[in-house]
């Protein structure tokens, strides 16, 4: 069973890299994996997928749809996702989800709630916009005008 690392009173997940590039030694093993909830809960009856991301790649993670329940936020240009820990199953290619890389997760616990994250409207980008609208507009209108003048009359 390959579970976390401890160091100096603290537990660390393996990180996505750690498990891509050792997939053959953790495949069918009980791992230990942490980061962002990134996108949609996708549920499909009693189970769901998620993709969690740590900051690296994200790994697709199965469970059963009570492990998601608490999962509010998925992170995207709106909101920053919920940080969970998982606890699963690693396969390197899973026979029951078409040979893809996964965790069949056994616990899932968050660690940090997501939340919305703050956009100030930006004032300066509307009026550039503006500004590059109207010049595209005089060039355009410019351009038919000098077309015009040279077109031959018949």
């Amino acid at each position: 069973m390959v579970m976390i690392y401890f160091f100096a009173g603290y537990t660390f997940a393996l990180s996505s890299t750690e498990l891509i590039e050792k997939s053959k030694e953790y495949d069918q093993q009980t791992v230990s994996y942490f980061g962002e909830v990134v996108g949609e809960v996708m549920v499909r009856g009693n189970f769901a997928w998620i993709n969690v991301y740590d900051g690296t790649n994200a790994i697709g993670v199965w469970g059963a749809r009570d492990l998601v329940k608490e999962i509010k936020y998925g992170g995207s240009y709106k909101y920053r996702g919920d940080r969970v820990e998982i606890t699963g199953l690693f396969n390197r290619a899973c026979r029951q989800h078409g040979g893809d890389l996964d965790i069949h997760a056994q616990e899932i616990k968050i660690v940090k709630p997501g939340h919305e994250i703050y956009r100030p409207f930006n004032r300066s980008r509307l009026n550039l916009a503006i500004i590059l609208s109207v010049i595209s507009f005089i060039l355009i209108g410019l351009n038919i005008f000098f077309k015009k003048r040279r077109a031959p009359t018949q």
